[in-house]
């Protein structure tokens, strides 16, 4: 059997969990009441840093799932999604709208990537 390893626990989830050599990230999410750009930034800052954690980057993001509260800053967050990702390595991606958990936050980010 695989190990399977858990990374930043919080409340009553870890951040990411690693096992048979994927990992996988909770959705991401940044400060509410700040821009779509600003919160998108944050989000994956996040995520690079837990993939880091996970011995992986953001060049191994096999699948990438962005929510957005309001499709109306989908332009914003791709101009931030676009200068951060590599071209080279850019993931499988699939973009929402929803509600999201708390008011004021825009942008959520669920990520699966190879360790």
């Amino acid at each position: 059997m695989k190990t399977i390893e858990r990374f930043e626990f919080d409340t009553r989830i870890h951040h990411a969990v690693t096992h048979n050599g994927v990992v996988y990230l909770t959705g991401q999410v940044g400060t509410p009441g700040t821009s779509a750009a600003a919160q998108t930034k944050e989000v994956l800052e996040k995520i690079d840093r837990l993939l880091d954690q996970a011995g992986s980057d953001k060049s191994k993001i096999l699948n990438a799932i962005l929510w957005l509260d309001d499709f109306r800053d989908f332009d914003e967050v791709n101009k931030v999604w676009d200068a951060w990702i590599d071209k080279e390595h850019a993931p499988a991606r699939s973009s929402g709208q929803v509600r999201l958990a708390k008011p004021g936050m825009l942008v959520e980010v669920i990520i699966t990537a190879a360790v």
